[in-house]
């Protein structure tokens, strides 16, 4: 690459950052249903033209927030597996939960995004899936790695649960074992259902100590799915 193209180049990713940060504060002030690529212009003191050189949709522009989103609370679920590798499967899986839970709160917005209600009119793309299987894919692992070592007690299956079970297991966990498919799913969405319980408002007189709560509601998820205590 030549001194010119690498200069355009890093304009370029200057201009794109520059866009996607004020699409962020847009998702803060308006939410995600309003945002727009002429109102980032403005912002930015861009002509509207200009934005979409860079991004020639609204969904566009969604979809690569969206898919940062995602990317950044994976990266955090990652780290603190990383962290916590040499500790016991249960260990891991809290810490992994807390990362989640701590990311949330410190990106309310980006969450709600990913996980709050759906954008009227928008239908993400096949190529949000990579970044959002991350945090699944964590805890996938750690279920693996018990397993392999030993230390998962696998849960009964119930007869009827099989067919789904085999498919999911099929789909993206063939190295768990099949009774810990379905609670594996079961656990990550109840996780987020917690998160969003406690971002979105629902536990306002109701949960006091979220911190201690959520710690104890995420290690019983853990014991669902066969891994013990440490």
């Amino acid at each position: 690459m030549s001194t010119a193209q690498g200069a355009r180049a890093r304009a370029r990713a200057e201009v794109t950052a520059a866009i996607k940060e004020a699409g962020r504060r847009q998702l803060a002030d308006e939410g995600a249903a309003k945002l727009s690529l002429r109102a980032v212009a403005r912002e930015l003191g861009m002509v509207s033209s200009a934005v979409y050189r860079y991004f020639p949709s609204r969904d566009e522009l969604l979809t690569a927030l969206i898919i940062d989103a995602y990317d950044s609370l994976g990266e955090a679920a990652e780290q603190a597996g990383d962290a916590a590798r040499d500790a016991a499967p249960v260990e891991r899986w809290t810490a992994v939960c807390e990362a989640v839970r701590s990311w949330a709160l410190a990106h309310p917005h980006e969450y709600a995004l990913i996980y709050g209600s759906p954008v009227p009119g928008y239908a993400a793309p096949q190529t949000t899936v990579r970044a959002a299987s991350r945090v699944g894919l964590v805890l996938i692992g750690i279920v693996r790695d018990a397993h392999e070592g030993g230390g998962l007690a696998t849960p009964p299956l119930p007869a009827d649960l099989r067919p789904e079970a085999e498919r999911m297991a099929a789909d993206f966990a063939p190295d768990v074992p099949l009774g810990a498919a379905a609670p594996l799913v079961a656990a990550w969405a109840q996780m987020f259902g917690l998160i969003g319980f406690e971002l979105f408002g629902q536990f306002h007189r109701v949960v006091e100590d979220r911190e201690t709560f959520f710690r104890h509601a995420v290690l019983r998820l853990a014991h669902g799915v066969g891994l013990g205590p440490a």
